[in-house]
């Protein structure tokens, strides 16, 4: 939590030189008091950083050794992607296939 200071917010066109020396001690007084807590906040950030790393490239490790355990793929046998693919480039056929115009047709009238 930030102390309250007695200081005010100084102008510094009409503050005197005493005053500016008073805030800048101020003001660099707060920082190194806070720079050991940023420190340790820096630390912590790091740490999570590093987990969240070593999570991902273990959940990688995992899925690979997955792949390589699984049975390939028989000929006749088609995956669930490869069938998705399929369908899919068929119905942008279907759909190219539609004869469409900007012009409304008329009855001839």
């Amino acid at each position: 939590m930030a102390t309250k200071t007695k200081t005010k917010d100084l102008d510094p066109s009409t503050a005197s030189k005493q005053e500016m020396n008073a805030k800048r001690k101020e003001v660099t007084d707060f920082y190194k008091v806070n720079i050991p807590h940023l420190k340790t906040q820096l630390e912590y950030e790091e740490l999570l950083r590093d987990i969240e790393k070593t999570r991902a490239e273990r959940l990688q490790a995992q899925m690979f050794i997955a792949q390589t355990m699984a049975e390939p793929p028989t000929e006749g046998e088609e995956s669930q992607m490869q069938k998705d693919f399929a369908e899919e480039n068929e119905a942008k056929e279907a759909a190219r296939q539609i004869k469409r115009t900007l012009k409304r047709e008329s009855n001839g009238v």
